[in-house]
């Protein structure tokens, strides 16, 4: 019954929505060094690894609140915009891939982020997960990584607009202050509706993306990392 609900879902998502997916690159070597830098001690501190998801769930909000329409959903045939930020993260459960919701991520530090992605993974892999935990989301993060996969077009979760895919990380040759550098890059991909976004916010999305997580200490810490992991 799950896996045909689902089924029903994604279709719908593929006939009723004009989705169209823009692709962007990030260098991934300052997300590196912090989580170098400070994993160990926020791990002690908190209980809880620094991943990457905390960085891409607050890239995210703060995208989302530079552009609100990729944080808006069709209803009939109203625009329905939200001023709070409910994060979809795909985790895959012992039923297939489900999709629990953060809720109100935008109020969220980096150890309320890491807290609750583990908090719901634990429940969706134990079979535990509710219903009234995976709806109600208005933008979703899929890592395709975690499983191999070099870039994808990840598929709209309805009645939501947008979704990013992230993929995994590759020590890939790159321009750097003029000169070739070796750095570890991540494709991203942000499929949206394009019924109610348009290419110029899609694309600015995706690139205010990229901004934050390559330089999280200014757009994502406010220039103050200890703070930020509340050390």
């Amino acid at each position: 019954m799950l896996r045909r609900k689902v089924a029903e879902r994604l279709v719908s998502a593929k006939n009723e929505t004009a989705m169209l997916t823009t692709f962007n690159e990030v260098d991934m070597t300052p997300i590196f060094e912090l989580r170098n830098k400070y994993k160990d001690d926020f791990k002690e501190r908190h209980g809880v690894s620094l991943g990457f998801m905390s960085f891409f769930t607050r890239a995210v909000v703060r995208a989302l609140q530079m552009y609100p329409a990729v944080n808006s959903m069709i209803d009939g045939k109203e625009m329905i915009s939200y001023d709070f930020c409910d994060i979809s993260i795909a985790v895959s459960g012992p039923k297939g891939l489900m999709v629990p919701v953060i809720r109100n991520a935008e109020n969220l530090t980096f150890r309320g982020i890491e807290a609750e992605v583990k908090r719901l993974a634990i429940r969706a892999r134990e079979g535990e997960i509710t219903v009234d935990e995976m709806t109600g989301g208005t933008f979703t993060i899929t890592n395709g990584g975690v499983f191999g996969s070099m870039l994808s077009t990840p598929i709209i979760n309805p009645p939501q607009s947008a979704i990013l895919g992230m993929h995994n990380i590759v020590e890939r040759p790159i321009a750097r202050d003029g000169a070739i550098a070796i750095a570890p890059i991540m494709y991203v991909a942000l499929s949206y509706d394009h019924r109610i976004i348009d290419g110029k916010e899609s694309v600015g999305f995706l690139v205010a993306v990229k901004e934050a997580l390559e330089s999280p200490e200014e757009l994502l810490m406010d220039n103050d990392v200890k703070k930020a992991l509340e050390m």
